[in-house]
C-alpha cells in the first residue's frame, strides 16, 4: 500500500494562499480611512498609498518621510464622470480645496491631480510627481524644484499639467511674495467651470482669505479630455534620491462636484494686485455680459412704462367722456314760426252821447 505525506503538500498550499492575499489585498493602510472619518477638515472615502500616513493625532496625513527617496498618494476612493447619465450635452464642473505646507529642501513638490482609474493600483513614486509613464491625466503642481528637462524656471511655481510634466501655464510666486517650502501652511483653491471650461487655481497664506484673482487661469475642454470615463483625483508627493531632506503634509482636503455652473467672485480682489491675462479676459465678458443684460433690463422697462401710460390714458379717456355732457347748438329758421291774423274790433262810444 503506498502511504502520501501531508508534509509535501503543506507547503505548496501555503505558497497558493500567500500569492493569492498578496493579489488580491490593496496597497493601503486599514487605519487610513477610520483615522481621516473622524477628521471634519477631510471628506470622506480617503485612502492612502505608498509612504503617506496619518500623523499628528490623526490631525494631518504625511505624504512624504524626511528621508530620499519617498512618495506618498491621498487618494479619493469615489470617482466621477464629466458627462452627466440624464444630460450628455451638460458637463460636471468641480471644486476642491486643501492646505499644506512642505519643509525646506529640494523635493519635487506636491500635485493635485486628475487621475484615470487603475493608477492608484499601479502608483510607485516613480519619476516626479509619480506620473511616469503616464500619458492621461491633469496635474496642478506645486515645484520645488527646478528641472531643466521640462522648463522649469524657477524652484517655487505653480504650474498646470496637461498629459506631460511639461507645464502649459506656468505662474511664478517669487513675485507674488509666496514661498512653497519654507514650512509655512498655504491653501489652495482649484476650481473648473464647464460652461465656460475655465480652469483657475488660487493660492494663499492659511490665515488670508481666498484671492479674487487666481494665479493661473487656463481655457480647457476637459469633457472632450476624458469623454465618459471614470475620472480619480488625488494629491501627491515625492522626493526622488537626488531630493535633500524634505517632506510634506497635507491639513485639509475637501473635493465636490458640480453641474451648476458657478464662479465664486464675491471675494474681495487679491491685495497682490496679481491679474492673470485668461482670467482678465473671462471677466471682461463677464462685465460686457452683465452690461447688456442691465441695458436690455432697461429698454423692457421702458416698453413697460410706455405701455402702462398708454393703457392708463385709454381707461382715463373712457371715463371721461361717458359724464362730459356736450351742449348742442340750435339755429332757428323760418319754420319755427307761425304767423296768424288778429282781428281788433274798436267800438265807437260817441253813439251813447246821441240818444
Amino acid at each position: 500500500m503506498a502511504t502520501f505525506s501531508i508534509q509535501n503538500y503543506t507547503f505548496p498550499f501555503n505558497l497558493q494562499i500567500f500569492i493569492f492575499l498578496f493579489l488580491t489585498a490593496k496597497p493601503i493602510s486599514s487605519f487610513s480611512h477610520q483615522a481621516l472619518d473622524n477628521n471634519p477638515s477631510f471628506g470622506p472615502h480617503i485612502s492612502l498609498f505608498g509612504d503617506a500616513r496619518v500623523d499628528g493625532g490623526s490631525s494631518y496625513v504625511q505624504l512624504t518621510r524626511s528621508h530620499a527617496p519617498s512618495s506618498g498618494l491621498l487618494f479619493l476612493d469615489e470617482p466621477f464622470k464629466f458627462t452627466k447619465e440624464r444630460n450628455v450635452g451638460r458637463p460636471m464642473s468641480f471644486s476642491t480645496e486643501f492646505s499644506f505646507s512642505m519643509s525646506p529642501g529640494n523635493g519635487d513638490g506636491l500635485a493635485f491631480v486628475l487621475i484615470p482609474n487603475g493608477f492608484h493600483t499601479r502608483f510607485q513614486g516613480q519619476g516626479p510627481f509619480g506620473l511616469f509613464g503616464e500619458n492621461m491625466f491633469l496635474g496642478i503642481e506645486f515645484d520645488t524644484k527646478k528641472d531643466d528637462k521640462v522648463g522649469d524656471f524657477n524652484a517655487n511655481h505653480v504650474g498646470i499639467d496637461v498629459r506631460s510634466l511639461e507645464s502649459v501655464k506656468v505662474s511664478n510666486l517669487s513675485s507674488l511674495n509666496l514661498v512653497l517650502n519654507n514650512g509655512e501652511v498655504l491653501k489652495s483653491w482649484v476650481d473648473y467651470d464647464s460652461s465656460s471650461k475655465l480652469l483657475q487655481v488660487r493660492l494663499s497664506k492659511l490665515d488670508d482669505k481666498r484671492p479674487f484673482n487666481p494665479i493661473l487661469a487656463y481655457h480647457i475642454d476637459l469633457l472632450e479630455m476624458w469623454g465618459n470615463e471614470d475620472v480619480f483625483v488625488g494629491i501627491i508627493s515625492t522626493a526622488n534620491e537626488e531630493s535633500s531632506q524634505s517632506s510634506s503634509n497635507v491639513y485639509s482636503w475637501r473635493f465636490r462636484v458640480r453641474d451648476v455652473s458657478s464662479l465664486t467672485h464675491s471675494l474681495p480682489a487679491d491685495p497682490r494686485g496679481y491679474v492673470d491675462k485668461d482670467s482678465q479676459e473671462f471677466r471682461a465678458e463677464s462685465r460686457k455680459l452683465c452690461a447688456l443684460t442691465i441695458l436690455a433690463g432697461l429698454i423692457f422697462a421702458t416698453v413697460c412704462g410706455a405701455l402702462f401710460a398708454f393703457v392708463m390714458l385709454f381707461i382715463w379717456a373712457i371715463l371721461v367722456s361717458r359724464h362730459t355732457v356736450f351742449p348742442v347748438e340750435c339755429q332757428a329758421g323760418r319754420e319755427d314760426f307761425r304767423y296768424e291774423k288778429v282781428n281788433v274790433i274798436v267800438k265807437n262810444e260817441d253813439h251813447g252821447d246821441k240818444d
